[in-house]
């Protein structure tokens, strides 16, 4: 049966040119048998100008067997290039893909099976095809192709593609042309180059899971989600064991987003089916905001309670301060009652949330309060109550070998086991300042029980808020990593965790996810350095993970996290308890940024620098923000919760059709009502400034600036940030 499949088109061909050819010299030699009757018998025996017929008819003969060959051509490029559910052409020979939108318009190419390295091609015999209307090819012993169309809207269409590796050594790979010429792409996470474009990457396939981007491809949040200017957006399966590329096609000469399915000894151990399968689905819409608005997910608030959504309201209006230190001895009541008097000596600035790190335990994964450095912890949190502070703790899932509990859950198996070895044995592994620690097995029944007890204990003994879930990445579990539940891959542990606790006890807000935590729970960026660098980071991943589903964001902390290796400019300020602090410059221009992001956080209290000019800075901060930010974030909560639309947006969801609104990738909107374009690099009072159509009030003078066009040179002092408040169309001077 293949044989006849591989066979018939190609000799039918040849079949048919053999009877044209024959056909037309058989017309030829009737018709001068014919004319030779009708002469007379007197000139039929001289024919001067035989030759003249016979060059002729080799000419025709030459003629045809180039329009033959014309024809095999254009059938092996057309003919082979066929229009698949309307949309798609694609050349099965050369695995070409084109997919149109509605208007006719290519929104995405691509070619598939890079990895096959064999051109012959048929379709799939009875027993392997489906009965679901797809289409089936396979590449003989190589891998097998299921194209399938769906329809999610009138106006959203979609076509299912998945590669199923057929030997060993197959690892189904697909590329899509994302040159910037042609089209700019967006979505999966923060990147190591910590930009919003992910045309301007450049990376090797790596494993798409969650790590640091100092020393991994992606960041602390993912989704498998991508989409571009042109309205096609590619949603990869999450049984899919995903590696990702962005790489120049050295053939083409053009920048390539690649998928690949491939099994390792880590990241994707666990094999859901004996070889690769990459499965993904690519959704076309004549524009992308509107092809975006339709994939978000919505009805947020499903499910949420009044308690819960003041807690987002209480967020977008007052503070976090977070209290860190980079060792427990550093960390004690008397630090905690200083730190939060000094907050409420501001005046200017509301008490809202303290978060403790992991240090408010004597070893991690106690679940008890040090009572040694923490004797009157109860008081102390029942003062800060009293002061109108909310108190949140950081939990991990990682038990200290040092830890009293320990030797509880190696007994009652509560913890992550070593692979080809003893149930019995506890896989260990490093996180922070942990040396040496077991991860909680959150697919044991008996460990969330366990879990959740102790976690109501301390709450009902301290009566504080919520706890905050310090996650790790992919990379903290252990390697040889043996759950009583196979994962997909390490990252699908987060969601084990956070699902076993999120109707237990109040989750303030995680660190690292793949899956978007049940509102109103919050996600953190991860954490900055303290430089012009760690600044110029955050406005792309607010917009990335904004994108990728996760509206509800904690920005990392007012003028950075952590010190560079590099410094901050080589300068810093001490205050009176002689702790080092970021450059004022740029701290000053931190906290201008973070006044119109969803939440601000602080490590650092404004009057720790002794400067009455960043004070006076920061209560205008702090009056903009209540009278401009807060309204517009307020307002446009109510459609995250409906739509699943971002707060801080890219310009492209005002446009998406306006190539500025693509390449202005340091400005940032609030809805459709505010753009924002901060200071990001030092010593700088101006930058350009792009507007899209409209009629924008300027934040610092109050004029009216007509929109679509870029404002060059436009001047911002130190103690000023750039903001246009959008004005109805009609307004005039």
């Amino acid at each position: 049966i293949r044989c006849t499949v591989l066979i018939s088109a190609e000799w039918k061909l040849y079949f048919y040119i053999f009877l044209i050819v024959r056909f037309l010299l058989r017309s030829c030699a009737q018709k001068k048998k014919a004319a030779r009757k009708m002469l007379p018998a007197t000139l039929r025996k001289k024919q001067p100008n035989e030759y003249k017929i016979r060059a002729f008819v080799g000419f025709l003969f030459i003629v045809i067997v180039f329009l033959v060959g014309l024809a095999y051509v254009l059938y092996q490029q057309k003919l082979l290039q066929r229009a698949y559910f309307e949309k798609i052409k694609f050349n099965k020979a050369k695995r070409e893909i084109k997919i149109f939108n509605s208007e006719g318009d290519i929104v995405i190419r691509g070619n598939l099976g890079t990895m096959i390295g064999y051109d012959k091609v048929h379709s799939c015999l009875p027993s392997d095809s489906r009965q679901d209307g797809s289409i089936c090819f396979e590449w003989m012993e190589r891998s097998r192709l299921y194209m399938q169309f769906y329809e999610l809207d009138y106006e959203v269409k979609c076509y299912n593609l998945q590669w199923m590796a057929l030997s060993e050594g197959i690892e189904p790979t697909d590329c899509f042309d994302m040159s910037p010429a042609s089209v700019y792409w967006y979505g999966g996470g923060q990147l190591a180059e910590s930009i919003f474009q992910l045309n301007n990457a450049n990376h090797n396939f790596a494993p798409f899971v969650t790590g640091k981007i100092e020393t991994n491809q992606w960041g602390n949040i993912l989704k498998r989600y991508f989409i571009n200017s042109k309205g096609a957006a590619i949603v990869v399966d999450n049984s899919t064991p995903l590696y990702v590329s962005i790489k120049n096609n050295t053939v083409t000469n053009t920048k390539e987003l690649c998928l690949k399915a491939k099994y390792d000894d880590f990241t994707f151990v666990n094999h859901i089916t004996p070889l690769p399968q990459l499965n993904y689905s690519i959704c076309t819409a004549t524009n992308m905001t509107k092809l975006h608005s339709f994939m978000a997910e919505k009805k947020l608030w499903d499910g949420l309670r009044p308690e819960e959504s003041n807690i987002i309201h209480t967020l977008l209006t007052e503070p976090l301060w977070e209290m860190t230190a980079a060792t427990k001895y550093d960390f004690f009541e008397e630090t905690v009652s200083n730190y939060t008097y000094d907050v409420i000596g501001l005046g200017f600035l509301k008490q809202g949330h303290v978060l403790f790190n992991e240090f408010w335990q004597e070893h991690i994964g106690d679940f008890t309060v040090d009572e040694v450095r923490f004797p009157k912890f109860q008081e102390t949190i029942e003062i800060m109550h009293r002061r109108g502070f909310r108190i949140v703790f950081t939990i991990q899932p990682f038990i200290s070998t040092e830890s009293k509990n320990f030797a509880e859950a190696v007994k009652r198996r509560l913890l992550i086991s070593e692979r080809f070895s003893d149930r019995r044995i506890p896989a260990l592994t490093r996180y922070k300042s942990l040396q040496s620690a077991g991860v909680l097995d959150m697919t044991n029944n008996n460990t969330v029980p366990w879990l959740v007890d102790k976690l109501k204990t301390l709450l009902s003994t301290f009566k504080f808020d919520a706890y905050y879930l310090d996650l790790g990445t992919a990379y903290n579990m252990p390697h040889y990593y043996q759950c009583e539940k196979s994962l997909i891959n390490p990252d699908q542990y987060k969601t084990y965790f956070i699902n076993g606790l999120q109707n237990s006890v109040n989750i303030f807000g995680v660190n690292s996810a793949i899956e978007r935590p049940k509102t109103p729970t919050f996600v953190s960026l991860p954490m900055f350095e303290s430089s012009w660098n760690g600044l110029r980071k955050v406005i792309p991943t607010v917009l990335t993970y904004g994108l990728i589903g996760y509206p509800f964001l904690v920005p990392g902390a007012v003028g950075g996290d952590y010190e560079s290796a590099e410094g901050i400019g080589g300068t810093y300020f001490n205050s009176s308890l002689d702790a080092k602090l970021p450059n004022k410059e740029l701290y000053i221009r931190w906290l201008q940024l973070a006044t119109f992001l969803p939440v601000i956080r602080f490590t650092h209290s404004p009057n720790s620098y002794d400067d009455e000019s960043l004070l006076e800075m920061a209560k205008m901060m702090t009056i903009l923000r209540q009278q401009t930010v807060t309204p517009a974030l307020k307002k446009y909560v109510g459609v995250a919760l409906e739509y699943g639309m971002p707060l801080a947006r890219p310009l492209w969801m005002l446009d998406a059709n306006d190539v500025s609104c693509h390449t202005a990738a340091d400005e940032f909107s609030i809805g459709d009502d505010l753009i924002v374009a901060p200071i990001l690099h030092p010593g700088v009072t101006e930058r350009d400034v792009y507007l899209p159509a409209g009629v924008w009030k300027d934040g610092i003078d109050g004029s009216l600036r007509k929109g679509n066009r870029w404002i060059h040179d436009y001047r911002v002092e130190q103690d000023q940030v750039a903001y246009f408040i959008k004005m109805p169309d009609d307004t005039r001077f």
